[in-house]
């Protein structure tokens, strides 16, 4: 029957060919590649000494494939952390380095001087918001909306590596913890407003404490509020705060700048008047001082001269009597029947000569004069022309 044929399954099934059929034609091919002879149907023949060069090639060429897979490039600003087993050895710098190859040796090649970013309260776009990361509860209890963005660096490469799995998921964490816990100490116009600032370096300090005490070797560079604003359900009724504060501030900016025109402007007259009142003391005092130190004078000549230091007060006193006067005295010793006065020229140059006059002098060495004695004699003269 068909069925004690040998070879009955392979002529009519389809399965796989024979194992020792391909382990044959293997060996028959390698021996002709090295100049083996090949095998005989009946059995397989020992290979020569040309079988064994090449095979022994070929395990140094896979030697030094193997030796050379352990060399790798450290580039600037990254670090080389080698593990030996899985277990952490050495970090290597920056250049050309060798480890043993695998399955001995491995090494992670980190970024230290990569800047990082992670976002918190959005992803990509401040619009796409996250509102359970976002939402926060004030000290004064209201609701705010933030969204600020984390950056950092490794500064150790071994912590990153082997102290935390996520480790973007570890800063959000942190991030998260450190501004709520900052912004549930503070007023909502602190946050939102004045406080901004210190808000964002208050939170990269907690932020790195919490993360060294997890020693996940990251360092936060910055923290950068996005958004920070009230949730939009009342977003309307804050900007009529908002703008009613700066109204307020807008009329104490007026008042005070109001005043800083007003006030410095006052003292300076308070300051003048002062000046003013003091010069017009010192000006009486020397004039009350000048005028006592006169009349000692005037007493000392009065008492060696009497009647020349009389005549003289009264010239001086009529001169500046008449000074300021609009009076015209003609003298009509000369015989002129027709004058012509322009008395209005007259009386202009009156005006400026009288602020400008100064009291005539005499001379101490002139002999008195009597004024009636004067007038005798001018009358005399009068009646003589007259006969």
């Amino acid at each position: 029957m068909a069925w004690n044929d040998p070879d009955w399954g392979k002529k009519n099934s389809g399965g796989p060919p024979d194992l020792d059929e391909l382990w044959r034609k293997f060996n028959q091919k390698l021996n002709a590649m090295f100049g083996g002879k090949a095998a005989s149907s009946g059995g397989g023949a020992p290979m020569g000494p040309k079988a064994f060069g090449g095979m022994g090639l070929i395990a140094a060429l896979a030697l030094l494939v193997w030796i050379g897979s352990g060399f790798y490039i450290v580039n600037a600003g990254e670090r080389g952390v080698v593990l030996r087993f899985g277990k952490y050895l050495e970090t290597t710098q920056s250049g050309p380095r060798w480890h043993l190859p695998y399955p001995f040796e491995s090494v992670e090649v980190v970024n230290v001087e990569q800047v990082r970013t992670v976002e918190v309260g959005y992803r990509n776009n401040v619009k796409s918001k996250v509102l359970k990361e976002s939402l926060m509860l004030t000290d004064d209890e209201n609701i705010i909306d933030i969204q600020f963005a984390v950056q950092y660096i490794l500064k150790s490469p071994e912590e990153f590596l082997f102290n935390n799995r996520h480790p973007e998921d570890a800063v959000l964490n942190a991030a998260e913890t450190a501004i709520r816990e900052i912004v549930g100490k503070n007023k909502m116009d602190f946050v939102l407003y004045e406080g901004r600032a210190e808000v964002a370096a208050r939170a990269t300090k907690l932020m790195q404490e919490i993360l060294d005490r997890y020693k996940t070797g990251i360092n936060i560079s910055k923290v950068t509020m996005q958004n920070a604003q009230p949730p939009e359900q009342v977003q309307a009724a804050f900007d009529d705060a908002v703008k009613a504060g700066q109204d307020k501030e807008r009329q104490k900016n007026e008042g005070q700048a109001y005043a800083n025109d007003v006030v410095p402007k006052a003292r300076g007259a308070a300051s003048r008047l002062l000046e003013e009142a003091n010069g017009y003391k010192q000006r009486v005092i020397a004039s009350a001082e000048g005028d006592a130190s006169r009349f000692r004078q005037i007493v000392a000549e009065y008492n060696k001269a009497p009647a020349v230091t009389r005549d003289r007060l009264y010239l001086d006193a009529m001169q500046q009597i008449l000074s300021s006067t609009s009076k015209v005295l003609v003298d009509q010793k000369g015989g002129n029947n027709l004058l012509y006065l322009p008395l209005d020229k007259l009386i202009q140059q009156s005006a400026p000569e009288a602020s400008a006059a100064k009291p005539i002098i005499l001379p101490e060495s002139a002999p008195p004069a009597d004024s009636t004695a004067r007038s005798r004699d001018a009358f005399r003269s009068r009646e003589r022309e007259t006969r």
